[in-house]
C-alpha cells in the first residue's frame, strides 16, 4: 500500500516537474519541492507520532507516599565457597540491618534453588531514596567490619552485579513474613518505551494474584540493566506455586492481561529461591 502511494506521488511530481521545465521555470526548485514532499509522505506513513510527556515514567509508576529506593544484588559464588559465603553474610547483614545509624533495611536474602546455580540474591530498601543510599555507602566505607567482609567476599565470588529499583505503586510493600516459604523472582526485560503500558495492565492484574497472599513486591529498574521489571512471589512449595498460578486463569480478564503483555517482553527469567537463615522474608 505504502509503495503504491509513493509511486503515485512520484509520478505526479514528475509530471509537475516536466510542465515547469517546459514553461522555463527553475528545475532546482522543483527538485527541492519533490524531495521535501516525498520525505514528508514517507515520515507520515512510517514514523509513529509520540505525545509529549510532562513527567518521567518513574514518577508516573512509583509510589508517591514514600521515598523508598531498592537495591538488588546478584552474587555468583564459587561452588566450593557457598556455605562460607552464607555464613559471612549471616554475620554482617543483621548488623547493618539493626543499626539505626544506617537508613537501610534488609528486605530479603536468598540462595537460588532453580535457575542460575550457586547464586545469592539480596534485596535492600533505603528509606529516603538516593540521599539515604549515599549516606549508607559513605558510612560503610569507614566501617572496618564491613571492609573486612568485602575483602573476604571478594575471594569467594565469580561475579556480581546490582540494580537500583523503584517499586510499582500498585504492588504491596515487601514486609517480613513467617515461613517456611519458597520465593520466585520473575524478571522481565521489556522493549524500551513499554513500561507505562506494562504498568497499566498489571495495575489490574495484581488483583487476580492476591488470594493466597503470594504477591510480595513489584519493582522496575532505574540504574543497571534498564527496562527491567522484577516480580517477587512467595509460595509454600512448588505444588502451591503451580496451583496458584493455574487458579489465576479462572478470573475474567487474566487471559487479556497475558495476551497484551507478552508482546512487550524481550526476555524473561524465573528463579526459585530459598531464604537464608537471616532473611526477614522467611
Amino acid at each position: 500500500m505504502a509503495t503504491r502511494v509513493l509511486g503515485r506521488v512520484g509520478k505526479g511530481l514528475n509530471r509537475t516537474r516536466n510542465g515547469l521545465q517546459e514553461n522555463g521555470q527553475v528545475t532546482a526548485v522543483v527538485r527541492s519541492l519533490s524531495a521535501q514532499r516525498e520525505d514528508s509522505w514517507f515520515k507520515s506513513l512510517f514514523v509513529r507520532k509520540v505525545d509529549p510527556r510532562k513527567d518521567a515514567h518513574s514518577h508516573l509508576l512509583a509510589k508517591k507516599e514514600d521515598d523508598n529506593l531498592y537495591k538488588i544484588q546478584f552474587h555468583n559464588v564459587k561452588p566450593e565457597c557457598l556455605d562460607a559465603y552464607n555464613d559471612l553474610c549471616a554475620e554482617i547483614f543483621p548488623y547493618i540491618h539493626a543499626d539505626p545509624e544506617y537508613p537501610c533495611e534488609l528486605v530479603g536474602t536468598w540462595n537460588t534453588w532453580y535457575g542460575e546455580q550457586d547464586q545469592a540474591v539480596h534485596l535492600w530498601r533505603y528509606r529516603g531514596g538516593y540521599p539515604a543510599l549515599t549516606e549508607v555507602m559513605n558510612k560503610l566505607r569507614q566501617n572496618e567490619k564491613f571492609t573486612d567482609y568485602r575483602k573476604e567476599r571478594g575471594k569467594m565470588l565469580l561475579s556480581r552485579r546490582n540494580q537500583l529499583l523503584l517499586e510499582f505503586s500498585f504492588w504491596n510493600e515487601p514486609v517480613s513474613r513467617p515461613g517456611p516459604n519458597i520465593y520466585e523472582l520473575r524478571s522481565y526485560q521489556l522493549r524500551p518505551g513499554t513500561m507505562i503500558e506494562w504498568g497499566n495492565y498489571w495495575a489490574r492484574a495484581i488483583n487476580f494474584r492476591q488470594q493466597n497472599h503470594e504477591a510480595v513486591g513489584g519493582f522496575f529498574s532505574q540504574i543497571g540493566s534498564l527496562c527491567t521489571v522484577h516480580h517477587l512471589w512467595a509460595y509454600k512449595d512448588l505444588q502451591s506455586r503451580e496451583d496458584t498460578r493455574n487458579a489465576a486463569w479462572q478470573h475474567d480478564g487474566w487471559d487479556e492481561v497475558v495476551y497484551y503483555t507478552v508482546p512487550l517482553i524481550q526476555h524473561m527469567e524465573s528463579r526459585i529461591m530459598i531464604p537464608m537463615k537471616n532473611s526477614p522474608l522467611k
